[in-house]
């Protein structure tokens, strides 16, 4: 009674055991491929974000907003509105900036350099 399934269980596990003849693309996997963006980030986009992120905060007066214009002297951000503003650009460019480099910036224009800089900002 069961003897016909047994064979035919059998008969589907040999033709699935059987080698066959794949081509090259259906052997190489997926994650064998590669992602490239078009060139990176081009340097008056990094500024429009960067003043953008600016222009996001309540403190900073609209009218004073320049690429040289320094964060604490300038735009009237204390220390830790400072800190904020580099967050938000981390955050922005999907980049983790260490707090020594983090320290050294001190306008849009150093912030954008940092940035051009790095090859994982996107």
């Amino acid at each position: 009674m069961f003897r016909p399934t047994v064979l035919f269980n059998a008969a589907a596990k040999a033709a699935a055991m059987r080698p066959t003849a794949m081509s090259a693309s259906r052997i190489a996997s997926p994650i064998a491929y590669r992602f490239y963006s078009s060139g990176g980030l081009s340097q008056s986009d990094i500024e429009v974000r960067v003043l953008d992120i600016l222009r996001g905060f309540d403190k900073v007066d609209a009218n004073k907003i320049a690429l040289d214009a320094h964060f604490v002297k300038d735009l009237g951000l204390d220390s830790l509105d400072t800190v904020e503003v580099v967050m938000a650009i981390e955050e922005e460019f999907s980049v983790e900036i260490p707090d020594k480099e983090a320290d050294d910036i001190k306008t849009a224009k150093q912030a954008v350099e940092y940035i051009s800089h790095r090859a994982d900002a996107h």
